[in-house]
């Protein structure tokens, strides 16, 4: 049976026979208010390339009434059944296909989502529909290679406003009639329908003009800095149009922040969804703003990759993903006028230590993954797919040269637009303008699984002469339970050699002390830097060029601890830090040691980017790897030196504000949390840190979790705050209180009952799982097994991750977690999307097991 899954074998046997014209979908939204179901009335034209084929189109749906197929009528109780509309008997040539039903308004950020603002009470609706969810609303042939055009007509309230693909009609008696879209996927096609605030602009550039729109709901608006969106956005325009010589291939680009939503952001073809959380209700840092820009230029790059050329199915998804990380963090580092020239930095910091933790789990696969079905890319939204892809075209690019990388994109948007492709046209449109072979490059990258490591082998006279240099590449085994075998790959890098300059303090490198080389096998020979005096620090993959593992030799590694923080630039900060973080983490690095090396450099980190995941990193580390018999006695220091730092920080500063964040999330002792209740009421404050919403919600939640605030507390804030973060911030408070009866309720508000929205139960989630609760969640191991698979069956994809990931009992570190978890994998068949997640989450705990004992033996 198959349920709402859909093969690639499926998939190929119906693209053979059909070719898809159009769609015509005409959808009734006027009870939008009062939610329920909708009416969605769909006429498909596609044309059969032989006579008397069957085939099916997709459509989950409570109840379809009609059924015509080329005049004939189809009984819904026969041809309906598993999410498919069965399609017997053919007409050799065109076909057409009209289907009546009813759809669902959804709160789980899959289909039609409905969402009601506490504010207003208004409801506001947007489709999300990546990977299998535009027959949520429309009965669709649910595949990226079976294009068409899309027509929507739409009935709403009056009042509202109706977005799509192409641009928004004059309604006539609240009906909206849209022009047709250029032959594109179901999965980016789009509607946003609610009384949204907008803001609109144009882009205009050598004769071309394109408008542009911002929304969101009415109670974001006097947050939304349009201007600070529409400049990102131009800079976007600029860079891209230039880097693809393709011009813009829609008729209007809308960004529309919405709420409840799951991702960062989804490519709709003209009209890109984005989570309103990055409309800033209080002070962030640039971190943050970084962090928008760079989501707003990767659905932007979208448009041509992935949008405009499309994946043929779902095994290229990280080629899709991966261009559009890639280009976008590009954009940031060399765009004309851009604020993050630094953004490589930012990528080394975060999207790469992503990628390996990703790469060392037993679910490791090959960036170019099998995607055998639906389930299989259902789960495949990862760090490899994102990060390790973005990497490693990173790589490609210094590999074939900037210029020749992208004269191939160039050609490969020209030769394939509207279509869809495989990652071997795109390989061929680069081999065509660099002159490169990639076929060994490509299978050794692309089709295998796992991280090299990277480290020098020096050798120097008496007088610290090297005498000999060279890089050892190795392949360690892959995951127990990970697929494939250990392979040496071909690497670009650059050999970066920094000395402290005496005058500044910083270290530095010098004008001739990078060098750059192709690494390939066991150990490569750089002779060219034989003869020249030792550099106090030598940095492989200086530049952060491939993806690879790097480790410091013994003297470059006790240089770094003393001075990491003194590197001039950020990018080999980062690099370093990484490292230690990846030692840490592989128990070659005792946590307390790392503890001692951030408490030592991040003083002197000047990039808040970094400063944050230093922040989180060491809260993990503490947390899960470190010695339990030492982890008070670092929790301890730690707090402290969240508090030290808070005080001395600049007022009003980013940096402040993240030491702020910082020490809330730890707070332990008496004075420590009678600080943030004093924060709270006025009665105490730290110069030019302005407790505002966020802010104190991030206070209120930890005064919870510890014991401080109970129900009173938490609705006094909330009355401050009525709104739906208010209410997913409450939601969190409320699970984190350390009462049997608090986590009960919060559990039950999740496992027992399925009513809750996807966003606040997320929020429940959060609040439930608490490393300062291990004894009183401990019960709930059991319970966690007992019902994963049935709920993994019974809710939607999204809801039902949600559980599987974030109920895991991650934060009990024994091996009768590991034991239990093992009984259950060899009992329960989950299905292979399931047995991924609890199996990754497992990983989890082995490994903080081994770091455990590394912290201990190292005390």
């Amino acid at each position: 049976m198959p349920g709402t899954n859909l093969t690639r074998e499926e998939a190929q046997q119906r693209a053979k026979l059909l070719t898809v014209d159009s769609y015509e979908v005409d959808l009734d939204l006027s009870g939008a208010q009062e939610g329920g179901t909708y009416r969605s009335v769909t006429t498909v034209r596609f044309d059969v390339a032989e006579n008397g084929g069957a085939s099916f189109i997709d459509l989950v749906a409570p109840t379809v009434h009609e059924v015509t197929l080329n005049g004939d009528t189809l009984d819904p109780d026969e041809v309906f059944k598993d999410s498919r509309i069965a399609l017997p008997g053919l007409l050799q040539g065109r076909n057409i296909l009209r289907v009546v039903a009813d759809c669902a308004y959804t709160n789980t950020g899959e289909g039609l989502h409905r969402f009601v603002d506490p504010v207003d009470d208004q409801a506001y609706l947007y489709t999300q529909f990546e990977v299998p969810d535009a027959r949520r609303v429309f009965a669709s042939f649910e595949q990226p290679d079976l294009k068409a055009t899309f027509q929507f007509t739409v009935r709403a309230p009056e009042g509202w406003t109706v977005v799509s693909n192409s641009p928004t009609p004059e309604p006539q008696d609240n009906v909206w009639v849209f022009e047709p879209t250029p032959r594109i996927s179901t999965y980016i096609t789009a509607l946003i329908v609610g009384p949204y605030h907008s803001v609109h602009s144009v882009y205009e550039k050598d004769g071309q003009s394109v408008p542009l729109g911002i929304y969101c709901r009415p109670s974001l608006a006097e947050f939304l800095d349009a201007d600070a969106i529409f400049e990102v956005t131009r800079q976007g325009f600029d860079w891209f149009q230039e880097k693809f010589d393709f011009a813009y291939p829609f008729e209007k680009y809308d960004q529309l922040f919405v709420p409840e939503f799951n991702a960062g952001a989804m490519e709709n073809a003209g009209a890109v969804t984005i989570r309103d959380q990055y409309v800033f209700r209080s002070k962030v840092t640039d971190a943050a703003y970084e962090m928008r820009a760079e989501t707003i230029l990767h659905e932007l790059a979208h448009m041509w990759f992935g949008d405009l050329v499309t994946m043929e199915w779902w095994n290229d998804l990280w080629l899709n993903e991966s261009f559009a990380t890639y280009t976008s963090i590009a954009c940031q580092a060399h765009a004309p006028g851009s604020r993050w020239p630094h953004s490589w930095t930012t990528f080394a910091n975060s999207m790469k230590t992503w990628a390996y933790r990703q790469d060392q789990l037993p679910s490791t696969h090959p960036i170019m993954a099998e995607i055998r079905d639906l389930d299989d890319v259902l789960v495949n939204f990862d760090g490899i797919t994102y990060a390790k892809g973005a990497s490693v075209l990173k790589q490609l690019v210094a590999y074939v040269g900037m210029d020749e990388f992208f004269r191939g994109v160039q050609a490969y948007f020209k030769r394939h637009a509207y279509g869809n492709t495989r990652l071997s046209d795109l390989l061929g449109a680069l081999e065509e303008t660099s002159g490169r072979d990639l076929k060994t490059w490509s299978k050794k990258w692309l089709e295998t699984a796992g991280i090299n490591v990277l480290r020098p082998e020096i050798e120097t006279d008496a007088d610290g002469v090297i005498t000999s240099f060279a890089i050892r590449q190795e392949a360690p085994a892959l995951p127990a339970g990970a697929k494939g075998e250990p392979v040496l790959r071909p690497h670009r890098i650059a050999v970066g050699l920094y000395d402290l300059d005496e005058a500044s303090g910083k270290l530095v490198r010098a004008a001739d002390g990078r060098i750059e080389l192709d690494v390939d096998g066991e150990l490569t020979a750089v002779p060219q830097l034989a003869g020249r005096r030792r550099p106090a620090v030598v940095l492989l993959n200086d530049d952060d060029l491939s993806y690879a593992k790097v480790r410091l030799d013994e003297q470059s590694l006790a240089f770094v601890t003393e001075h990491l923080g003194d590197f001039a630039s950020s990018l080999p900060r980062a690099l370093c830090w990484a490292s230690a973080w990846d030692m840490t983490r592989d128990a070659e690095l005792a946590t307390r040691d790392y503890l001692s090396l951030v408490l030592s450099g991040i003083g002197k980190e000047s990039d808040i980017g970094v400063v944050q995941s230093l922040h989180r990193q060491v809260k993990l580390a503490i947390e899960l790897y470190a010695d339990p018999a030492a982890r008070d006695a670092l929790l301890a220091r730690w707090t402290e030196a969240t508090l030290a730092h808070l005080r001395a920080a600049e007022g009003g500063g980013d940096h402040q504000l993240a030491w702020a964040r910082a020490f809330a999330a730890t707070a332990r002792t008496p004075e420590q949390l009678d600080l943030l209740e004093g924060l709270l009421d006025g009665s105490q404050s730290i110069e030019g840190l302005a407790v505002d919403t966020e802010l104190r919600w991030a206070f209120v939640e930890r005064l919870a979790a510890v014991g401080r605030f109970d129900e009173p507390e938490i609705a006094g804030e909330y009355a401050r705050d009525k709104t739906a973060a208010g209410e997913r911030h409450a939601a969190t408070a409320r699970a984190a209180r350390p009462t049997p009866e608090a986590k009960a309720d919060a559990w039950a508000s999740v496992i027992d009952s399925d009513k809750l929205p996807n966003a606040v139960q997320e929020a429940v989630i959060a609040g439930f799982v608490q490393t300062d609760q291990r004894e009183l969640l401990a019960s709930y191991t059991e319970r966690y097994f007992e019902v994963v698979k049935d709920i993994w069956d019974a809710r939607s994809h999204e809801i039902a991750q949600q559980i599987a990931v974030g109920f895991y009992p991650a934060i009990q570190v024994s091996e009768d977690t590991l034991r239990r978890t093992d009984e259950w994998l060899a009992s329960a068949e989950p299905n292979a999307a399931l047995r991924r997640l609890v199996s990754e989450s497992r990983a989890g705990v082995e490994r903080a097991l081994k770091a455990q004992a590394a912290d201990a033996a190292a005390g």
